[in-house]
């Protein structure tokens, strides 16, 4: 597959500040940017202006699982080989996406997801009160799919395109990244763990992300499946 046919699909709600530095890297890499505006209302896609890249928007914010799947709709529609899940406030590295691209080339898998957990370094990164909130949506998210990984969170995954092609989401808030896994496990699609690179600076905290976000995908996640 070609770099152009890697549909780099980037949801994006309120992250003006950061997201044209974060999607830079992807178009000079060669890859098709594909940014979900989830109805940001801080100029988010303004600050995206004469860059070469796809750019669709909900009229409304719909949550960060609905913007994937229209990322991934769009990619479908085009001929995608495969798509990478790639957050726009900067945390992800964009060099490995090409690492994370090497065994779905290979044949090897149909899913790579990212785990913040497998390397010590990593690991070390991610604020302490964040490592035990994720540890605890791992035990959810084991309990709910039969899947047992070391980060069930990670928004940076690739889709081959097997996966892609089988994979829907219906969940629209921070519970998609528990259905994907369910998805997995149903379809019996490969996949496999790689490290990933977290980076937590001073914007993402000033944001509160480190905090409000793992409880927000936590309570999100149960209250999902209690009451769907």
């Amino acid at each position: 597959m070609s770099d152009a046919e890697i549909f780099v699909i980037v949801p994006l709600y309120n992250e003006a500040a950061v997201v044209r530095e974060t999607v830079m890297p992807l178009l000079k890499a060669g890859y098709t940017v594909v940014v979900v505006d989830d109805g940001s209302s801080d100029g988010s896609s303004k600050a995206l202006e004469g860059l070469r890249l796809v750019l669709l928007r909900h009229a409304v914010n719909l949550g960060q699982g609905a913007a994937l799947e229209t990322g991934m709709t769009y990619a479908r529609r085009r001929g995608a080989k495969a798509v990478v899940h790639f957050d726009a406030d900067g945390q992800h590295d964009g060099a490995q996406i090409a690492e994370f691209l090497g065994p779905i080339r290979r044949g090897e898998t149909d899913v790579v997801l990212g785990s913040r957990f497998l390397r010590r370094e990593d690991a070390a990164r991610t604020p302490w009160l964040r490592r035990v909130v994720l540890h605890g949506g791992i035990v959810v998210s084991g309990l709910f799919t039969g899947m047992w990984l070391t980060d069930t969170h990670n928004g940076f995954r690739v889709l081959s395109e097997k996966a892609l092609a089988e994979i829907r989401l219906r969940e629209n808030g921070f519970s998609h990244a528990t259905e994907i896994l369910g998805e997995i496990r149903r379809r019996k699609l490969r996949y496999v763990e790689m490290p990933a690179a977290i980076r937590y600076g001073a914007y993402a905290k000033a944001k509160g992300q480190p905090f409000w976000n793992s409880f927000n995908i936590l309570i999100d996640l149960v209250m999902e499946k209690l009451f769907r």
